[in-house]
């Protein structure tokens, strides 16, 4: 038999069965409102990234002469106080409120778990001096630790990361030294000792994995939290400065359309609620998967 015979009577496997079971694990992972939740989250990671591609106008063009305008086809979201589309406006918006809250939390999330494991593994003096260090952190509020250093150091994107993530690592960091304390303990982290294990391969193989499910959890807590700090910051004019804007910097720019119920008021608050929201249904799921994980 050649070899073109043989390919044309191999027979085909279907893998049709293996894609609908795996979508239906997908499915099944999540609750109804755990997967609302996971939509909406999806939704708004989308938008940040594409929104300016697709937005209609270019975020700053004067494009009406109706300032505070109402819905309509040509401005499905109104206008704004100098007449600009709200959609283009919430579209680049996206970029600045999810961009920079996700890049925050990421940060905040992995140096305050670095730090975690290193305490709960290290033991004695260096979880001692760490333990010390992010208690005073912790007990200096976030938004005057951000006032603080704004106010010293302006209010560029880097500086407005940064601060982000340092007001809600030490969070983090207590957090994952509670989780790894308490795996620290567990039978098979002592069997790894009891071979010999080093720290590092016991950080990194016992503990850390077994610390996913909290963590993720904890790092979607950390998001909502920043999205509305920074929210707060560019309500307050101290956030994201012009001509770029963020939702919170929106709201405050058409505050004056409140009076007339403006959508330019409304819209960017429907964001950012629907943004949290959303965070908070997928983290809820999240923490009832991880108690039946450690249930079972």
């Amino acid at each position: 038999m050649s070899r073109d015979e043989a390919v044309a009577e191999a027979p085909v496997v279907d893998t049709s069965p293996v894609r609908l079971n795996a979508l239906q694990r997908l499915v099944q992972r999540f609750s109804v409102l755990g997967l609302l939740g996971l939509v909406i989250v999806l939704f708004w990671l989308l938008v940040a990234f594409v929104g300016p591609l697709v937005a209609p106008y270019k975020g700053g063009a004067l494009t009406s002469t109706e300032i505070f305008g109402r819905y309509s086809a040509a401005y499905p979201l109104g206008t704004d106080y100098l007449g600009r589309d709200m959609l283009s406006r919430i579209l680049y918006g996206a970029r600045y409120t999810v961009g920079l809250a996700l890049a925050a939390a990421m940060l905040a999330s992995t140096v305050g778990t670095f730090f975690g494991l290193l305490a709960a593994v290290s033991g004695r003096w260096v979880d001692e001096v760490l333990s010390r260090l992010f208690d005073a952190l912790i007990s200096i509020p976030s938004k005057v630790l951000a006032l603080v250093v704004i106010a010293a150091f302006g209010s560029s994107i880097p500086m407005l990361t940064t601060v982000a993530a340092l007001a809600y690592i030490p969070g983090a960091f207590r957090i994952s030294r509670s989780l790894a304390l308490n795996l620290m303990g567990l039978e098979y982290v002592q069997v790894a000792r009891a071979r010999g294990e080093g720290l590092l391969y016991i950080a990194r193989v016992e503990v850390l994995p077994n610390m996913i499910h909290p963590m993720l959890a904890d790092f979607g807590l950390r998001f909502v939290f920043i999205v509305l700090l920074l929210s707060g910051l560019s309500f307050l004019g101290l956030g994201v400065q012009p001509p770029n804007a963020d939702w919170g910097s929106l709201v405050r720019e058409n505050i004056g359309g409140l009076s007339e119920g403006a959508p330019a008021v409304l819209m960017p608050a429907v964001a950012i609620a629907t943004l949290t929201i959303g965070m908070n249904l997928l983290i809820d799921n999240l923490r009832r998967r991880s108690r039946s994980h450690g249930d079972a």
